[in-house]
């Protein structure tokens, strides 16, 4: 999962290094545990990220 998220954030020109994404991760895991009413905004922006990143994935394809 962390490779995925990773190279999304690479197309848009963002480098995370894989420790910060990894504690991002188990973060994000025990807030949800704690707090099962914030799933739906992680699900929602996390949605949000990925639709951005297909955008711009799509248009940097039909440039060329």
């Amino acid at each position: 999962m962390t490779e995925y998220i990773d190279s999304g954030l690479k197309k848009l020109g963002i480098t995370i290094s894989k420790p910060v994404l990894a504690v991002l991760c188990i973060i994000f895991g025990i807030l949800v545990m704690l707090f099962p009413s914030i799933l739906v905004w992680i699900v929602g922006l996390f949605l949000v990220i990925q639709g951005v990143l297909l955008l711009t994935a799509s248009l940097e394809t039909n440039k060329r």
